[in-house]
């Protein structure tokens, strides 16, 4: 009899799942497993928010794999020091996983493929969650791209048409790895929520699991694609996705997203949408872009890519204003909606990731490290690959960056794509009072405005941390040094 072993990571889905649909297909008995490593001590390891997510988005799929009458075996305990006795435990003969490209599971996984397979255990990994492998997208040199546009131009040469999976019509016999314990009671060990409430509000803009991501696609078809290149860059309209935590956790895959929208291209013949459509696909491929230069460039992490940022000049005290930022009180509303945002929704506009992470590096002279660890752990969709993309483009150090004499100005940033306050008013409650011209920058207020509306700066609402012009010019100089 083959018994198989399929390991659950960041696939946590039934449908479209390459590596469950093998296994179901090739084992009489099959069992179904999530590690979680309590002792993990990486600087990396999940993040608070993440935590919420993945606990309510495995209990939707042992949901879900019930309703098939299988079940998924949660296991607390390093997948290396334990998988292999498992196996022998058990008399598995077979095991399956979808590939992650973070560079500390790539090293895990080719040394638990490598063990296994000396004791004569059959491993096969598959592609659950990019459009292409990174090692498939190279220039014709052979070498990894390093600039959007030509990767892009690549990817669309190679093709963005997938064919549909087909659903598994029958899961195996469950060989079920622990027989005296719930998964309720396995799962509620793993300590994944939070002792302090702080996540009343995560309840309102998410459905962590498989159901959620297929409806949050719905909604976007319905409410936001129509409208995708001119709402996207607004942080108070439904006009992006949303479904970054998704793609995170695998609870639906880029290329499920693509066969998706080509359907809806199909319904809606017109060349507007179909412009529309292209322009949300080619941000999955900035997705697939971020994968790639983590795969190719692994130390990018923690360094910057381009090397000569290893001597920028940071701030040497930075802790007072690094936690003012982290809490929204900057006393200028755009950045603070969006930390705010942030906070309370696990999540935040990307428009304004832009706006609050220039601030951060470059107005206050913070390094990108203390955004992207905060950022990982306060977003639900804290993915390294796009996490590190995103901070170090902004902070002008990585691949396609901005460059670092780009340096947005948030009252300028505010005006522009907040134009009535809707997002401020949202987050800053205090100041929402303010009329549409005022809310952006309230420091520059007549004071009879301010006191009609009971607003006193360094009280209601705090004074701006910096002075955005000579903290630009300060910046400036700080390039020019290691220029």
């Amino acid at each position: 009899m083959s018994k198989g072993l399929l390991w659950f990571r960041s696939d946590l889905r039934i449908k479209s799942n390459p590596a469950l649909a093998h296994a179901c297909a090739n084992c009489e008995q099959l069992a179904l497993v999530y590690f979680y490593n309590t002792n993990d001590t990486s600087n990396w390891k999940m993040g608070s928010a993440s935590k919420w997510w993945l606990h309510h988005s495995l209990s939707e799929l042992q949901t879900a794999l019930h309703a098939k009458n299988s079940n998924l075996d949660i296991l607390i305990t390093d997948p290396y020091s334990s998988l292999l006795a498992l196996c022998q435990q058990h008399d598995i003969d077979q095991v399956f996983w979808n590939r992650l490209y973070e560079p500390t599971n790539i090293s895990r996984d080719k040394e638990i493929k490598k063990l296994l397979q000396e004791n004569n255990i059959k491993v096969k990994s598959f592609n659950a969650s990019l459009l292409y492998e990174p090692w498939d997208v190279t220039k014709p040199d052979g070498t990894p791209y390093k600039v959007f546009t030509p990767f892009w131009k690549t990817i669309d040469k190679q093709g963005l048409e997938f064919q549909q999976e087909k659903n598994i019509r029958k899961f195996p016999k469950l060989l079920k790895l622990k027989k005296n314990t719930s998964f309720e009671k396995e799962l509620s060990k793993c300590k994944l929520l939070p002792t302090i409430n702080w996540d009343q509000q995560f309840y309102q803009h998410w459905q962590p699991g498989e159901k959620g991501a297929a409806k949050k696609l719905k909604v976007f078809f319905k409410n936001g694609l129509e409208n995708y290149s001119a709402g996207r860059d607004f942080p108070d309209k439904n006009s992006t996705s949303k479904l970054s935590p998704h793609l995170h956790f695998g609870e639906l895959s880029s290329r499920q997203i693509i066969i998706a929208t080509s359907k809806e291209i199909e319904k809606n013949s017109s060349k507007q949408f179909k412009k529309e459509a292209n322009a949300f696909i080619r941000q999955l491929v900035w997705r697939e872009f971020a994968h790639h230069l983590l795969y190719h460039f692994p130390k990018t992490i923690d360094k910057p890519l381009n090397h000569k940022y290893s001597h920028f000049p940071w701030a040497k005290k930075y802790q007072s204003n690094l936690h003012i930022w982290q809490k929204g009180q900057t006393g200028i509303p755009i950045i603070d909606a969006g930390m705010r945002e942030l906070w309370y929704s696990g999540w935040m506009h990307n428009r304004v990731r832009m706006i609050v992470g220039s601030l951060l590096t470059k107005n206050l002279l913070i390094p990108w490290q203390e955004g992207s660890q905060w950022f990982w752990d306060t977003l639900v969709d804290a993915n390294l690959a796009n996490n590190t993309l995103g901070w170090q483009w902004i902070a002008g150090c990585g691949a396609d960056a901005a460059p670092y004499f780009r340096i947005f100005n948030p009252v300028l940033q505010s005006q522009k794509f907040d134009p009535s306050g809707n997002y401020i008013r949202k987050w800053v409650p205090e100041i929402s009072a303010l009329p549409d011209k005022l809310i952006h920058a309230p420091w520059e207020s007549p004071s009879t405005v301010l006191n009609d509306h009971g607003i006193v700066l360094g009280k209601q609402y705090p004074k701006p941390i910096v002075d955005l012009k000579s903290s630009r010019e300060r910046a400036l100089d700080a390039y020019n040094k290691i220029k």
